[in-house]
């Protein structure tokens, strides 16, 4: 079987482990500490705290914000759930937005259309790795008064107009493991506000920034030193392998002409989380991959708005295509000339 994804755990991450095991200082500490300060040198030294999971990014960097009960918050309904789920556990509601059809990114007319008095929040998510588009997104924030937090579980190196995707509002990536890169289960916010990155750091941590002297209610949502330290090592190789991402992507678009290959807007760079081609006959592709061991995922079969946790009924015709249409390959770095070329023959072969 061809792996659609796995996570790369090597020696260097085990050895990173045991130093850690070894040191007795387990819960947050000072690999914590180090991990922040590595990552904050990607997203051009904004504050970095990292968190327990993506999910908890994206809950503590909306707290962070501001985002409270009676708050409306504009999201696409093509992303994973937690997006949306992060936004209800505010007590906020989640306004779902049609997508572009190329890139799979929020609309930002379609975001235009949804704001109201009770918009407080725009959320983004770069799908796949590929940029949303911030000019416009940023424009709209500005000019209606609203915050911008950026979905970025899936688009680490990612920039748009050579700008680090994370950078333009309070961001929330993710290190589970099948992204990019993986700290075993994390997250991190960025955000270059000070009172943001001060009250995430109280939320995370049950209120507290001194021990014992707890100043609001938060949660227990730390990153152990265990989870920073394999997180570390992962960040020293991330640019390698997404550079090995994007070439295997580029192998891919030149020789699938029979699929929709993914599309790469000329100002951004696309990190490719995900390749994820279109085709009418998607199931039937999917069933033939799979048959022929090659791994392929739906991401996603239902837009968040459908699913029983939300189910809203309206009309995103963009997001209902995609999520008819929408097929993942593989495109991960530890793929063989051999294996890409086993991909496309096969896909060819059946169209």
């Amino acid at each position: 079987m061809i792996a659609l994804s796995k996570p790369i755990i090597g020696d260097e991450e085990k050895q990173a482990v045991m130093r850690v095991l070894d040191s007795g200082m387990i819960a947050q500490g000072p690999e914590v500490a180090a991990f922040e300060d590595e990552f904050s040198r990607f997203v051009e030294g904004h504050h970095c705290i990292a968190v327990n999971s993506g999910t908890s990014a994206l809950h503590l960097g909306l707290l962070a914000s501001g985002v409270e009960c009676g708050h409306e918050v504009i999201i696409p309904s093509f992303t994973f759930a937690a997006t949306a789920n992060a936004v209800s556990l505010c007590g906020a509601t989640p306004v779902f937005v049609d997508i572009n059809t190329d890139t799979f990114t929020m609309d930002p007319a379609a975001v235009e259309a949804a704001i109201t008095e009770n918009t407080s929040a725009i959320m983004p998510v770069h799908l796949y790795g590929h940029p949303a588009e911030m000019d416009s997104l940023t424009e709209i924030c500005s000019r209606k008064g609203l915050t911008l937090l950026e979905d970025a579980a899936q688009a680490h190196l990612a920039t748009y107009k050579s700008q680090p995707v994370g950078t333009f509002g309070t961001a929330a990536f993710s290190f589970y493991p099948t992204k990019n890169m993986t700290s075993g289960e994390g997250g991190m916010i960025v955000t270059a506000d000070d009172e943001i990155a001060r009250k995430a750091k109280l939320l995370r941590n049950q209120g507290m920034e001194v021990r014992y002297q707890n100043e609001v209610v938060g949660f227990n949502n730390r990153m152990t030193d265990i989870h920073a330290a394999i997180g570390r090592v992962q960040l020293g190789k991330l640019r390698e392998r997404t550079t090995r991402r994007q070439e295997n992507a580029s192998f891919l678009s030149k020789n699938l002409p029979s699929v929709t290959t993914p599309v790469t807007n000329s100002d951004v760079e696309h990190v490719f989380h995900q390749y994820t081609i279109k085709t009418e006959r998607r199931d039937r592709l999917s069933e033939y991959l799979t048959q022929s061991n090659i791994g392929n995922g739906v991401y996603y079969p239902t837009p968040v708005h459908e699913l029983p946790s939300f189910g809203k009924e309206i009309d995103l015709p963009n997001t209902k295509t995609a999520a008819q249409q929408a097929l993942s390959i593989p495109v991960h770095p530890l793929l063989t000339q051999d294996e890409l070329n086993t991909i496309v023959e096969a896909i060819n072969a059946w169209s």
